[in-house]
């Protein structure tokens, strides 16, 4: 153990439970006990107590329990040696260490000494004669002089030897700078020089606020790397750090979220518009960067540019994740616009086109549903298969079994459609001769007649295959012209039997769409159409929609009365392709057996459909009679 008991009593003793908890909870005397409402999760009634006998708290409504390390621990998302060193400070005990130990941290604290020295350095660097075109960039970029401060952004000046003369002077050894990725040095390197030159310097911080490197942003277009981070040193290792984390630690554990963006500037302009937000330092999220993210929401939010190299990062994090996914440990994605960052769009939009992005953010199984989709069209058997094998070997990855059921569930619940691509045509009667729709006996060698109600062939029910019938068409055309609506008709859509070609092809499209989470925007969907090559088939399907009906296709219908009328078509839509399967079988029976039960069968089948087409023709004469009033 690296505290003796003796130790952590002793801090204990001098710091009593509700003082340490009183900084976050307000707590009213209750007999020998202290109470007040959770910080852990959102209340009116006092559930959470502290009691300063026994040296603990209890909160009934997170069951979370424990003593005033816990507690720091879990609110402001510290390990446990931070927590005891903090406290310790306060309680003003000191706290023992082994020498060797002794002796690595005073090594530590001198290198971090330095790296606080590079910093001032480059803060008054900026801030002087040196630094007037950064000052410049960052007022085009608009980062003030209070936003400069507070992330300590600095300037490193074009001289190859103006950092390592000033930490010279401060008696700091050159061998020390190159340790610290301050300096350039090597075998064909005589004399080591400044790695950070004409850069606007945005300081790295560890999770306590120590600066432990840097990043750099080229002042010049005529330098191979725009940014420039340090390399990995005793202090920094860029696989397990995170941008920012030192102050986005606090208000991701009061908000339970947490974002995690590209770029430094992304960061500084969304914690400035009030998200707890980190980035990467200049690789892909790794599991370690992951495993910091968890420890502060249940489910991050990955908020990666809306460029293709933005949705590879988001994709490759998806391959980082999935080994590490557990119930109730997952990541979102918020998608935005082609070419925008988060800084762009917060400059032209404002902070509520950045919390209506952030709250749409979609769950993993959506990304990864997209990103084995984008591949190309599932119009053959071999691309439909090529896609499931993509989906499986990525499902693999996943650790947890119980999880890894779920998802495979979820992804067969969006292969069916592909699975069902192509439809099958109505049975034909066979060789050996059957019945007519109505019943009437048709010679051997002969189809029947297709002798149908005029209520039947007004719906085209009875199409082979290759077109929709005006239903269908309606409930195509109303989720294409109003794709506000694809959220909430999604599952229904994925589940819904089609029977035309046309239809399968759009419902593709529009699936495609929401997965991506792009579903409710109109100008989205209708060039996803043409890049489909299936805006000419949209517009057939439209105008397959009966008159009574055509109202629905208006952008300005109410939305109340398409809702409605949009359930009523699925479910009649249901309820005919059920009996459609059933005519299928009555037919069929019928053909194997001639007998008065199977024939009693088909002509009740049929009297069925007729029922249906009938409620349909007599909600369309409603509708149009409630669209002529409204006109």
């Amino acid at each position: 153990m690296r505290y003796p008991p003796d130790i952590l009593d002793e801090i204990r003793t001098r710091l009593p439970v509700s003082a340490v908890v009183g900084r976050k909870v307000r707590l009213k005397k209750a007999g020998r006990e202290w109470k007040g409402l959770s910080p852990f999760n959102a209340e009116k009634t006092p559930s959470f107590y502290a009691n300063d006998q026994k040296g603990f708290y209890h909160c009934f409504s997170s069951a979370k329990h424990g003593d005033i390390f816990t507690f720091v621990m879990e609110t402001e998302g510290v390990s446990f040696p931070e927590a005891v060193e903090r406290l310790a400070g306060e309680a003003g005990v000191a706290l023992p260490k082994l020498s060797r130990e002794a002796h690595e941290q005073e090594d530590r604290k001198s290198l971090h000494e330095v790296m606080e020295l590079a910093a001032a350095f480059f803060e008054a660097q900026l801030q002087g004669r040196a630094g007037a075109a950064a000052r410049d960039y960052l007022a085009r970029r608009g980062l003030s002089g209070d936003i400069q401060r507070r992330f300590r952004i600095g300037y490193g000046p074009p001289e190859r030897f103006a950092l390592r003369d000033h930490l010279a002077a401060k008696g700091v050894a050159a061998e020390i700078m190159v340790e610290l990725g301050l300096l350039v040095a090597g075998e064909d390197i005589a004399v080591p020089y400044d790695r950070f030159r004409d850069r606007v310097m945005f300081p790295i911080a560890d999770g306590r606020g120590r600066v432990v490197a840097f990043g750099g942003r080229a002042m010049s277009a005529d330098v191979p790397a725009k940014y420039l981070n340090s390399p990995d040193t005793p202090l920094f290792n860029k696989g397990r750090l995170l941008y920012n984390l030192h102050q986005a630690r606090q208000p991701a554990h009061e908000r339970g979220t947490i974002v995690a963006v590209e770029g430094y500037v992304d960061v500084i302009a969304m914690t400035m518009a009030g998200f707890p937000t980190v980035a990467p330092l200049g690789t892909a999220l790794t599991e370690e960067q992951l495993a910091l993210l968890w420890r502060f929401a249940d489910e991050p939010i990955l908020c990666f540019d809306g460029d293709k190299a933005g949705r590879r990062a988001a994709y490759r994090a998806i391959d980082v994740a999935l080994p590490s996914l557990t119930g109730g440990k997952s990541l979102r994605f918020a998608l935005l616009p082609e070419g925008q960052d988060p800084d762009d769009l917060l400059r032209s939009s404002g902070p509520a086109a950045v919390e209506r992005v952030v709250n749409g953010a979609r769950p993993l199984v959506d990304l990864l549903w997209a990103r084995e989709t984008e591949a190309g069209p599932l119009d053959t058997p071999e691309r439909r298969a090529a896609l499931e094998q993509r989906l499986r070997q990525a499902l693999a990855a996943i650790r947890d079994e119980t999880l890894r059921r779920y998802y495979r569930e979820e992804i067969d619940r969006r292969l069916a459609p592909a699975r069902n691509f192509e439809r099958r045509s109505f049975a034909r009667s066979g060789e050996r001769g059957g019945w007519s729709q109505r019943g009437e006996r048709h010679p051997p060698g002969r189809p029947a007649a297709m002798t149908v109600s005029p209520l039947l062939a007004k719906s085209a029910l009875f199409l082979d295959g290759s077109a929709s019938s005006s239903r269908e068409a309606f409930i195509l055309s109303v989720l294409s012209g109003h794709p506000e609506l694809l959220h909430e008709h999604v599952e229904t859509l994925v589940e819904l039997d089609l029977a035309g070609r046309d239809a399968e092809a759009v419902r593709a499209v529009l699936l495609d769409c929401a997965a991506s989470g792009e579903g409710g925007d109109p100008c989205v969907l209708e060039a996803r159409l043409i890049r489909a090559g299936l805006a000419e088939t949209a517009a057939t399907l439209a105008a397959r929609v009966g008159p009574g009906d055509r109202w629905a296709l208006d952008p300005h219908a109410d939305p109340l009365r398409l809702a409605d009328a949009l359930r009523q078509a699925i479910t009649l839509h249901r309820r005919a392709r059920t009996l459609h399967s059933e005519l299928r079988a009555a037919e069929r029976a019928l053909a194997e057996d001639e007998g008065e039960a199977n024939l009693a069968w088909l002509r009740e089948v049929q009297n069925q459909l007729s029922s249906v087409e009938g409620a349909e023709a007599d909600r369309e004469e409603l509708v149009g009679r409630e669209g002529s009033r409204d006109a």
